[in-house]
């Protein structure tokens, strides 16, 4: 152990983590030669230099190329983590260097922060317009892990639920109700009355298996005696969701602030869903803390989700039948 401890704070670099990460990406010496312009021989000198400096077989070589032992599965991990912190390092030390004020990286929801997002950005830019900005769309699936390793500061969008947050940190921004919605020339958009039977013979458009909405959408279905069809398409797309309603008869559930665009209207079903999901806000790792750059995006996505329910407030709409307020906590 004391070899290992040695060796780990004093003789492992960063070239030892890219090396890492090459072998594990392209599983075959000759092929991580030609990526990183080296020669095998070098590269096969590198891994056991290092495999002898730990103590300890990294990888094992068998039909399908070099495959990573346990050992090598957790140095890989933490490769990933590390490498990520250095590349933050970088990017403020060039920005710093450039005159620039930082730069933050956001994995954004689009089904729930394709509003949000935007206008904070704008709130950034006018305050600090040398702070550059990153924005990734994805799934929680996709983003949470890109956060916790270190590849995003901040994920935006519906927040999951209590017990999936671990090490992360969360902000709620805005409590915002989830409707039902069609195009405004669809058949149900005509009636002044409906009921939930009503909904029973149209296609629908859904949120994908696995997404925060899907499980709970489908529960309150169900609990109306609503089954869904065969006929769906399934995305977190918004600009698909906008596009078909406008050209088809399709239901879709969606924020009620994405319904109301001036541009593409749409009509909301007046059937009263329970809540589905929490607030919308922002998640970042406990554990690394928050850059400036980072800090100062979270203040702009209050004051743009301050600004977002004053647009509401003052934007008529005869089939609004509650308005969104800021989630608790959020001041």
């Amino acid at each position: 152990m004391k070899r290992l401890d040695w060796y780990l704070q004093i003789n492992l670099k960063a070239r030892h983590l890219r090396l890492l990460m090459a072998i594990d990406t392209y599983r075959n010496l000759t092929q991580v030669a030609e990526v990183t312009h080296v020669t095998v021989p070098a590269v096969s000198k590198s891994l056991a230099e290092l495999e002898r400096g730990l103590g300890l077989a990294l990888f094992s070589r068998t039909t399908r190329g070099l495959m990573p032992t346990p050992y090598g599965e957790c140095l890989i991990r933490h490769a990933r983590t590390m490498l990520g912190i250095l590349h933050q390092v970088r990017d403020e030390l060039k920005a710093l260097s450039s005159g620039a004020e930082g730069k933050v990286r956001i994995g954004m929801l689009p089904a729930s922060a394709s509003v949000l997002v935007p206008q904070a950005l704008g709130f950034l830019k006018q305050q600090s317009p040398g702070t550059n900005v990153t924005v990734i769309e994805g799934t929680t699936e996709s983003l949470l892990p890109d956060l916790w390793q270190g590849r995003l500061d901040l994920v935006v969008g519906r927040l999951p639920p209590p017990d999936t947050l671990g090490s992360f940190e969360e902000k709620e921004l805005l409590e915002e109700p989830v409707v039902l919605m069609t195009g405004r020339d669809h058949p149900l958009a005509q009636r002044k009355t409906l009921e939930w039977s009503d909904l029973c013979d149209y296609p629908w458009i859904l949120p994908p298996p696995g997404s925060i909405l899907r499980d709970p959408l489908e529960r309150a279905l169900e609990a109306n005696d609503v089954p869904l069809s065969n006929n769906y398409i399934e995305t977190l797309s918004i600009h698909v969701v906008r596009a078909h309603l406008q050209v088809s008869d399709f239901i879709a559930v969606m924020a009620e602030s994405l319904g109301n665009d001036p541009v593409q209207p749409f009509h909301k079903l007046p059937l009263s869903l329970p809540r589905l999901l929490r607030p919308t806000g922002v998640l970042w790792n406990r554990n690394r803390g928050l850059t400036p750059s980072a800090q100062l995006m979270v203040s702009c996505l209050q004051a743009a989700a301050e600004s977002l329910l004053m647009d509401l407030a003052a934007t008529p709409s005869p089939t609004r039948a509650k308005r969104p307020r800021p989630a608790a906590g959020a001041s």
